[in-house]
Parts: C-alpha cells; structure tokens; sequence
C-alpha cells in the first residue's frame, strides 16, 4: 500500500498545528523568507504578494512558532513586570494598566513579585533575562543602583536617577489632603505611615511633616505597613489616645479601610466621632461604608505610561533617561466631615 502523501491541503484539514510555514509558502506560490517577511510586518514585499500569504496563512489556520519566530527577530515580544507584590488592589490595576497598552501592541506580559527584597527582585530579573524585549520594575523599597542596563528598563516609583522613570506626585497629593483636612477644620491630624525603606511612604510622610508644621501641631505619627492589618492595628491605637485625633490620614487606601473596620468595632461612627482619609483610590474606596475619600492616582493610567515609555524604549541604543510623573487629585467622600458638623453631629446624636 503506497505511503499516503501529506501535502498543504491535507494540512490545512489536521488544524493549525500540523500547518508550517513552507505549507504557507507552497500554498501561495513564493519562498520562505517571503513569508516571513510577510508576517513579520516587513514593507518590503508588494501588496499583491502580502495579501496572497495571509490568505494562505489563513486558509492553513497557520500558527506561527513564537520561539523560532522570537529567535529570527531578536524579539520575544513579551514584556517583564517585576512588582513588589502581585496581590493587591493597587497593584493588580497597575498590571491591567500595562496588560491592556501590550496587547494593543502585540505584546504579552510576565509578571513575578520580588516580595520588597532586593536579592529577590534581582533573582527575578535575571530569570526574565532572554525572555523578554523590556522590563517593567517597581523597587520603591530597594536599592535600584545595581540593575544592569542590558535589557530596557522602566522604573515605577522610583527617584532612581539612571534609568527611565515614572513616579506618582506623592509629596503633592498629601498636601493636597492635608489641605482638605486642615480646611475642614482639622488641626490634631493622625497620620498612618507607611514602610519607612519605601520612597512613595516617606515622600507621603514628608507632605503630612510639611503641613503639620504648617499649623504649628505636633505630628501623630502611627507605624503602618500599607495593609489592611496595620491600619486596623494603628487605628485602634488611635482610638484609645486621649485626647483623641479628630482625623485619621493613612498613607495607603489599604490601611484607611483597615482602620474604618477597627474604629467601628471599638464603637466609633466615622466621620463623626472621627474622619478618616487615604491615598491611590483603589477601586473598593468607593464601595466600603463610609465611602472612602482619598487621593486620586489613576493606576491604569501608571501601567499605561510605563508601557509607552518601555516601547520607546526597546530597540534604542542610547538614550537620555525620561522621568513623568502621574498626577493625583483629591477625591472627597463621606469618610470625612468638617470638625464644626463633627460637633453639631455629636450633640444632636445623628450622623453629618
């Protein structure tokens, strides 16, 4: 029995798998590098040629191999993000942010956590090395010095001087709420920090030092670390200090939902036995009771610029580095109230 011959259409029957790109070739009557040249996105081949090696490609339900592919071009078209945590409201918008801008871009996104440590993010990096065409890193708590500028680089909130950055008006969007909080007649503010190693924290911290300086007070200053569990614990410290704050500033979103929830169990009504106030507008700031205000940072927005800057960025051999920074602005909610209707509130026994 002669051996069955297997030749495009017969491929083209299997699926996508079994179709190669010589089967492309043959079915549009030119040569491998044609192809390639094709799907490759190279303008050297005339629209009659290029149209016929879609059609073929189509037609074989053709899949290219992305390893070879990646190989021949030099280009892996995959984006490294290397974050200090993966979890998290904030973070995971910053991810959508950059995953949304690569996909309009043909790119696709690896992502791994360095947990805050320097010799982890630096065992992530090296392990993303080869495999992506650029990296996308957020050390706001480590030392950036030792990054090796072999592969493009972005940096995320960080004042690292040597490498493209993108950093969020942390100083000036704390002003921004001191402002509110001091307008609303709020002069014995307690502030929630966060990590002292991180730069968004201290930066944070600093506006808040500025303002309380501003108004002549004594900072409140309560350790944090930018979670839910830190902020609850500080809060009920808050709680219990005579005579007590009149507003409650945290450093995070996380920490001010955190402390709603401990203020609450120690039979506190926010805003008026206490306001409370964060930072970043993550998305379930609007949605706890009361609803949060913050500050606004438009995380997607972070992501997005970090991935414009990076494409940029690949394919350059020199290039002086870029710095933006993302904007903020006040979002004000109904966890905070005037210290006049705080008082009004409390006498006739009702919420502002």
């Amino acid at each position: 029995m002669p051996a069955r011959r297997t030749d495009s259409r017969t491929r083209s029957r299997k699926g996508a798998a079994t179709a190669t790109i010589r089967d492309v070739a043959a079915r549009a009557g030119v040569s491998v590098a044609t192809v390639s040249r094709v799907l490759n996105g190279k303008n050297i081949v005339r629209d009659e040629t290029s149209a016929q090696v879609v059609e073929a490609a189509q037609a074989l339900r053709y899949v290219p191999n992305v390893a070879a592919r990646a190989l021949s071009i030099r280009r892996s078209h995959t984006i490294g993000i290397v974050l200090p945590e993966v979890h998290g409201e904030f973070f995971s918008e910053v991810i959508r942010g950059i995953d949304v801008a690569a996909r309009r871009n043909g790119y696709h996104i690896l992502v791994s956590g360095s947990h805050s440590d320097a010799r982890e993010m630096m065992d992530v990096i090296n392990a993303m090395r080869g495999r992506v065409d650029g990296l996308v890193v957020m050390a706001p708590d480590v030392d950036v010095e030792t990054l090796r500028d072999d592969v493009p680089l972005v940096l995320l909130n960080s004042l690292d001087g040597a490498h493209d950055a993108i950093t969020i008006d942390n100083f000036g969007g704390a002003r921004e709420m001191m402002r509110h909080l001091t307008a609303q007649g709020h002069t014995r503010i307690a502030f929630i920090t966060g990590p002292a190693q991180n730069a968004d924290a201290r930066e944070r911290l600093r506006g808040y030092r500025q303002a309380m300086r501003g108004l002549d007070a004594e900072p409140i200053e309560i350790q944090g670390d930018f979670t839910e569990a830190s902020g609850s614990t500080a809060a009920q410290a808050i709680a219990a200090m005579k005579p007590r704050p009149t507003a409650i500033f945290a450093a995070n979103d996380s920490m001010a939902i955190g402390a709603l929830a401990a203020l609450a169990d120690a039979g506190l009504s926010v805003p008026r036995d206490i306001s409370v106030a964060g930072f970043d507008d993550i998305p379930i700031a609007r949605y706890v009771t009361p609803q949060l205000t913050t500050i606004g940072v438009d995380l997607s927005e972070l992501g997005r610029r970090s991935l414009a800057v990076l494409l940029d960025r690949i394919g350059q051999s020199s290039h002086q580095p870029r710095r933006e920074r993302i904007a903020t602005a006040l979002v004000a909610r109904k966890s905070t109230s005037s210290l006049e209707k705080q008082h009004r509130s409390r006498t006739k026994g009702e919420e502002p």
